[in-house]
């Protein structure tokens, strides 16, 4: 006699959850956000510990854990670190494919910022590639504030 799991049959019921939530990004966060949104600034925020810059900014260093201190401004412009081109949509995108999602390193941040490449053909995407921010029309304090990163130079 076999237990209860392995005698039942397997059901499958196809469905949606929708499970709608807010939460408070926060003091480091929404400094963050609003001066994205407000006066187009890319932010990050200085671990004493370890002396990098983090972006997007972080109360608290991930490496040392310490409270970070000073905040620090960037010039928005960076360098592709790693990338791949997503080719196949779904409804959540911020864009429809193929565009490309790149890790940037970003000119004075001690940390890689994931971000999305556009008014560039994904097939001519290289490692190395310089890049800068595109800001968006309208802004609404939220991580897509900044629209993508277009290659320069």
């Amino acid at each position: 006699m076999g237990d209860y799991w392995s005698d039942a049959e397997n059901m499958i019921q196809p469905g949606k959850i929708k499970v709608p939530y807010t939460w408070q990004a926060g003091e480091t966060a929404s400094h963050y956000l609003t001066r994205l949104r407000d006066e187009k600034k890319i932010l990050g925020k200085h671990c004493p510990k370890c002396d990098k810059v983090l972006v997007p900014a972080r109360k608290n260093c991930p490496y040392c854990t310490v409270p970070t201190d000073e905040w620090v401004e960037l010039a928005g412009q960076g360098t592709v670190e790693t990338f791949t081109v997503v080719r196949k949509g779904n409804a959540i995108q911020p864009m429809k494919p193929p565009f490309v999602y790149a890790i940037i390193q970003l000119d004075g941040a001690g940390t890689g910022f994931i971000h999305m490449l556009g008014e560039v053909d994904p097939e001519s995407v290289e490692e190395g590639m310089r890049v800068e921010a595109v800001f968006a029309e309208e802004r609404t304090a939220s991580p897509l504030d900044i629209a993508y990163f277009k290659p320069i130079g």
